[in-house]
């Protein structure tokens, strides 16, 4: 079998029938590839959907489990994945049909660990067709992921890129389960220890940018937890920096990327800090943990990858201590009085 995709699941009722149409649209026979819907106790009719296309396709496989976040789930149908390749999709996005096969098929001749390719934000409108699917491919520059890294913005989520699933399991790498930015973590994780990477500019996935998406979910708890998880994601990064070869030639380049993307994480957990109920006597003991990893002050937060005034102007404010207490208060007045 070619290819495992793993879909977890989550009250997805409106948007699963779109992205499973997607994936059985892609000129593949369904002896090639499988697709594994994980439902995470599900409240709405998702886990019906599911199986329903799980009887009239026999690749389409349904896990019912009980609910533990996303990276339990997608942990369990990459415990039983088939395929030679494996992707990570969400069931609110979809694929442009037919792309699928050009992705396995460069992954197959350039023997590559993993393929990263073009994705579109979308909102309302319905994009089925990739805008450049029958363009001729340039070939493909394979490096390791320490110079992919080095050369490119990455993006942390899961869903831009296919794995060789035997370097993943050659790897040990799996889901931090329980927490928010799981796939943030995994994805550098990935790319520090890939031999052969590589970017091809092919229009695939398609992001539906939802109000209602665990990253813009607004409630108080919620709100919480993703500070926390930000913190945690910040943490994290601190060991899978140290473990980049220092003898490798773009390992300087490497690890400032890398730091950037860790400082990005404590800036967007001081931006939704000031719209949170935390108390801010919690943020001096925060930033004590962030110093001793380097972590904060943002001195590597801007640059190519972040930059315009709003980004300098909060980095400003929040690179010195003595004014955060006084900017959040009077931002969360205000904050309170507008909304």
């Amino acid at each position: 079998m070619q290819l495992s995709i793993v879909i977890p699941c989550y009250n997805m009722e409106l948007y699963l029938e779109e992205c499973l149409d997607s994936l059985l649209r892609q000129n593949l026979e369904a002896s090639d590839f499988e697709i594994i819907v994980v439902n995470d106790e599900s409240k709405d009719d998702t886990l019906n959907i599911a199986n329903g296309y799980a009887r009239q396709h026999e690749n389409v496989i349904v896990i019912d489990k009980k609910n533990a976040g996303v990276g339990a789930a997608r942990n369990s149908g990459y415990d039983i994945a088939k395929g030679k390749y494996l992707y990570f999709l969400d069931p609110d996005d979809y694929l442009a049909e037919n792309t699928l096969p050009i992705l396995l098929a460069l992954m197959e001749d350039t023997r590559l660990d993993i393929l990263t390719f073009q994705s579109k934000p979308v909102v309302d409108t319905h994009y089925p067709f990739s805008e450049n699917l029958d363009e001729p491919i340039k070939a493909l520059e394979v490096k390791d992921g320490i110079s992919y890294i080095a050369d490119r913005k990455h993006k942390n989520e899961i869903w831009w890129f296919i794995i060789r699933t035997e370097f993943m399991r050659n790897t040990g790498i799996r889901f931090i389960e329980g927490r928010w930015m799981e796939d943030a973590i995994l994805t550098s994780e990935l790319f520090c220890v890939a031999q052969r990477m590589a970017h091809v500019e092919l229009d695939v996935h398609r992001y539906r940018i939802l109000p209602t998406s665990a990253m813009r979910n607004k409630s108080p708890e919620h709100y919480k937890k993703v500070i926390y998880d930000n913190a945690n994601a910040a943490h994290a990064y601190d060991g899978l920096i140290k473990s980049v070869p220092k003898n490798h030639p773009d390992a300087e380049r490497c690890i400032k990327r890398l730091k950037t993307r860790q400082q990005s994480f404590v800036f967007f957990l001081m931006v939704r800090l000031m719209k949170s109920d935390i108390s801010v006597k919690e943020i001096p003991e925060m930033l004590d943990g962030f110093e001793k990893i380097d972590a904060y002050p943002l001195k590597k937060f801007l640059g190519e990858d972040y930059h315009g005034a709003a980004y300098s102007f909060l980095v400003f404010i929040f690179n010195r201590k003595p004014l955060i207490d006084p900017f959040i208060k009077m931002f969360r007045t205000f904050y309170t009085f507008v909304r």
